[in-house]
């Protein structure tokens, strides 16, 4: 659907028709002592106005002033920094035990810190082994010399 947009005009001019027509109508009620129903409702043209939040309207005045001021020649007002938000020590709790409940659903466990694996236990044996092999390559090292 394509939207035409009117003149300013255009606009008045279509608000003149409208009144006109209306004033007739009236008029022609009267000389047939009843009221002329309207088939059609009219519409309001489409004024093209947008609403802007007070902060967007702050951010253009603000983009304005720093304009007139770069055009001016004049010192820029700088906008204060945004606020950090922090979150309440109770929100931090409610997202804490979020995550505990789901992870709970899940089968998993959660303490607080992440959960380590079990280390690979090595047989008495094997860690003869170890250091045996150990103490060979220091002895090769001693032997050639290395501290």
């Amino acid at each position: 659907m394509t939207r035409i947009t009117a003149t300013p005009a255009q606009l008045h001019k279509a608000a003149d028709i409208q009144e006109k027509i209306l004033s007739l109508q009236a008029e022609l009620g009267q000389l047939l002592g009843a009221e002329v129903s309207i088939t059609a409702e009219p519409t309001e043209a489409p004024t093209g106005k947008r609403k802007f939040s007070a902060a967007a309207r702050a951010k253009m005045r603000a983009a304005q002033k720093a304009r007139w001021a770069k055009i001016k020649g004049t010192a820029s007002i700088v906008p204060a920094p945004k606020k950090k938000r922090k979150m309440s020590a109770q929100g931090l709790a409610n997202i804490r035990a979020g995550v505990a409940k789901r992870m709970a659903a899940q089968g998993k466990a959660l303490a607080g810190k992440p959960v380590k694996k079990a280390r690979k236990k090595i047989s008495a044996a094997g860690l003869a082994n170890i250091r045996a092999a150990q103490k060979a390559r220091w002895a090769k090292a001693k032997a050639a010399g290395k501290a």
